[in-house]
């Protein structure tokens, strides 16, 4: 959101601020302090500069009631100190959200990531970081495979057993941990343990954990079409060989959003949204019970962008966002086909799956109307027959794809 034109002139600076407090800052930042009407600041950061002269305002909990007591300085030379690099895993796009980029300027400091791989010599462009101390453990989820690297923040020292304890429940419980303290200023401490070994009851804040995976946890493939097995089911899901031709089919691009209507796993659209981290999604289910799985089987798989809708297209499809792509995986019906083309808007990609032979004919009929691809899809899996093995087919699936 810009702000008004009116107010456009500089009067906010975001002051990047290390654990070494003042020792660290550039002469520029000194100067934004030296004049500053009003420093802002989490209790923590206004301790590492005690001798400051402009009127201090400590940051709220939680964060975004802090929001409203800046924008009321408006107009007041104003300095926001943040940690690091404000825009590296850090409040700056809070920050921006309400603010034109001509009201302020940043002055950052070294991050949080570049302290600790510099700690451990560790190349930064080779390495995973991520910022858990404000998302789920499970976004390590994707990136969890052997000797893998990655520098995680974290909330606090307990969330740094909590971590321990989610590698070792999901098989990575011999990575190697480093855990950093303070990183840069006077209290800095490195420790290294393993996630399964993991004892440490006095761990500060602020902190970060470098992790180097190890164990006997299964990675999750980089390619489409990820093994049934990943997915909680009832039997209801899209099976991998037909996924990944669906997957193919819808081509996600990133930034792009899905519907998925008749989510039942919510395989698709969970594949979807990890194929690319700006990708977004929207699973229809009617099923309350299946709606409530893909919700788990979305956190289990490190996906925290899928929104789950629990209700009947096309009525569900009321107010959601325009998409780029839509799958209809069941409950395929002429009303359902006539709202979803309508709500789509040109250049979007329609893709279609059916088992029956009245939804066969029906995408048979608007292949014929609307063009695009009709594709008869027939597997056979290999089965015991007595005390050799013979072919077991699967029901043929028709899957009609287009783009309108």
């Amino acid at each position: 959101m810009s702000a008004d034109p009116l107010h456009a002139e500089c009067w906010l600076t975001i002051v990047g601020l290390g654990e070494d407090g003042p020792d660290g800052l550039s002469p520029a930042s000194c100067k934004a302090l030296e004049e500053a009407e009003v420093v802002m600041g989490a209790a923590r950061h206004l301790a590492l500069l005690p001798d400051l002269k402009a009127e201090t305002v400590t940051w709220p909990v939680p964060f975004a009631e802090g929001i409203p007591k800046l924008l009321a300085r408006r107009g007041r030379k104003t300095v926001v100190l943040a940690s690091g690099d404000p825009f590296w895993h850090g409040a700056g796009g809070a920050f921006m959200a309400h603010l034109d980029p001509a009201e302020c300027r940043v002055l950052p400091a070294p991050s949080t990531m570049s302290l600790a791989a510099a700690k451990l010599g560790w190349q930064l462009e080779k390495t995973i970081t991520l910022g858990l101390h404000a998302a789920p453990f499970s976004s390590l989820r994707r990136h969890a495979a052997p000797n893998q690297c990655a520098i995680v923040t974290q909330r606090d020292g307990t969330a740094v057993g909590d971590l321990a304890k989610w590698l070792v429940n999901h098989g990575f419980g011999a990575s190697n941990m480093h855990v950093m303290e303070a990183l840069g200023g006077p209290r800095e401490r490195v420790r290294q343990t393993t996630a399964a070994s993991y004892d440490l009851t006095d761990v500060a804040h602020p902190v970060c954990v470098g992790l180097v995976f190890h164990g006997s946890g299964l990675p999750l493939p980089t390619a489409s079409g990820i093994d049934d097995d990943f997915f909680d089911h009832d039997g209801q899901i899209t099976k991998r060989p037909v996924r990944v031709l669906t997957l193919s089919a819808l081509a996600p691009r990133p930034g792009e959003r899905l519907w998925d209507i008749g989510g039942g796993s919510g395989s698709i659209a969970i594949e979807w949204l990890l194929s690319h981290s700006t990708t977004q999604a929207t699973s229809i289910e009617a099923d309350a019970a299946r709606a409530a799985r893909i919700t788990g089987n979305a956190t289990n798989l490190g996906v925290d962008r899928l929104r789950v809708v629990t209700g009947t297209a096309p009525a569900a499809l009321d107010d959601l966002p325009t998409p780029d792509a839509v799958f209809i995986g069941g409950g395929i019906s002429s009303q359902m086909l006539e709202a979803v083309w309508a709500q789509m808007p040109d250049g979007a990609r329609l893709v279609a799956n059916a088992v029956t032979l009245e939804a066969e004919v029906l995408l048979a009929d608007w292949h014929a109307e609307k063009g695009g691809d009709l594709l008869r899809i027939e597997l056979a899996h290999a089965n015991a027959l007595g005390r050799k093995r013979g072919w077991k087919s699967s029901y043929p699936i028709v899957q009609w794809s287009v783009s309108k």
